[in-house]
């Protein structure tokens, strides 16, 4: 919310160009139950991304758990979207274990973890960080995720072996975790992007499945913009901004079978902004 007042005085008061007024026309795949049965929890499930990608599994089929560190937020948006809820603080490690036997309790077992809750503190540059921004971050996008994923991946694997596929997990990147950075955002991202290629390689014989997307700049909260104004964007690809429901096509996708074959990869969503080609 800070962000976004910053960019609109800035714009008023003739510091930053105002963009010419762009809206996106997207095309959204037809609900045809992909997810049907899948028993899915999503972290910070509340808003953004993640209250996207929570209507989207619902509309495929899915029973949602979504999480949120405000427990009467996190059920009032489960109630408007017909699925459950359940406080999460990542930064609590302690409390992983009780929440995820309630949630499987709850869902009466867990096929799919989303770990799609984070921060970024937006730090203009390497000198603006210090130790408590630093350790925040780390703390919520890289700390808490691991020990979460692990809690689940653990009861995943009590599953019965003659289950093909005993479960699936997708990570929240970003496109920053494809680039060089000095900011803790970046890092943790890039952090990210290393664990999912490790854990998918891990666990691919237990018949778990670990993956992500990367998007590049989305109207949510955390990026300051809002999917209901101008999504004029130059930095990315699409000269626009990306928008939460064209992620959560992507994330429908890595955590249905139709991606069976998938594991391992992080799926940047950013119209091959961080390749680096020889000609830029």
């Amino acid at each position: 919310m800070i962000i976004r007042i910053i960019r609109k005085l800035a714009r008023v008061c003739g510091l930053e160009p105002k963009p010419i007024n762009i809206k996106a026309e997207i095309k959204l795949t037809s609900p045809n139950r992909l997810l049907e049965g899948k028993r899915v929890i999503i972290t910070g499930g509340t808003k953004g991304l993640g209250l996207a990608m929570a209507k989207k599994f619902k509309s495929e089929g899915a029973l949602v758990l979504i999480t949120g560190r405000d427990e009467k937020t996190a059920i009032q948006v489960a109630e408007k979207l017909d699925v459950f809820a359940l406080p999460l603080n990542l930064n609590d490690l302690s409390s992983f274990e009780t929440f995820v036997d309630k949630a499987e309790g709850i869902l009466g077992g867990i096929d799919c973890l989303v770990n799609n809750a984070g921060m970024s503190l937006h730090e203009k540059t390497f000198f603006d960080v210090t130790p408590d921004t630093f350790c925040s971050q780390f703390r919520t996008n890289l700390e808490g995720p691991f020990f979460i994923t692990r809690a689940v991946v653990m009861k995943m694997m009590m599953k019965n072996d003659s289950e093909p596929t005993k479960g699936n997990i997708l990570f929240i990147s970003s496109e920053t975790g494809f680039t060089a950075d000095i900011r803790p955002y970046g890092l943790t991202k890039a952090a990210i992007n290393s664990f999912v290629e490790g854990l998918g390689y891990l666990l691919c014989k237990d018949g778990i499945r670990v993956n992500a997307i990367a998007p590049g700049v989305v109207a949510t909260d955390m990026t300051g913009f809002s999917p209901d104004e101008n999504l004029a964007y130059t930095h990315n690809s699409t000269g626009r901004l990306y928008l939460p429901e064209e992620m959560a096509e992507a994330a429908t996708f890595l955590i249905s079978d139709a991606s069976a074959t998938v594991s391992g990869q992080i799926l940047a969503c950013n119209n091959a902004r961080t390749i680096n080609a020889r000609w830029k």
